[in-house]
């Protein structure tokens, strides 16, 4: 069996590299070119979206960081109103007892 394995492999390996050579003979300068001009279409786009996903990335940073302030300008906005109302109330209880 392992023969057999190692006969068929040559064949395969013969038959490609037939294929392979002329394949090669057939094709003219133009079609690499074609080839090469869009193989460097597609590298300049992804560079293109390489760049764009990065400047969303740190847009979305940003983002999150404006966010973060908020956030902590609310909470301390609603501890500020929350002592507020308890002085109120004490002051109410004070009233209201005298």
């Amino acid at each position: 069996m392992t023969n057999q394995f190692k006969g068929a492999l040559r064949v395969v390996a013969l038959v490609a590299g037939f294929a392979f050579v002329t394949g090669c003979a057939s094709i003219t300068q133009e079609q690499l070119d074609a080839v090469r001009a869009t193989a460097e279409a597609a590298q300049n786009t992804a560079d293109g979206s390489q760049r764009t996903a990065n400047e969303a990335r740190q847009l979305a940073s940003g983002a999150q960081s404006t966010a973060n302030q908020a956030l902590s300008a609310a909470q301390d906005a609603q501890a500020c109103c929350d002592a507020t109302n308890q002085r109120i109330d004490r002051m109410m209880e004070d009233m209201a007892s005298k």
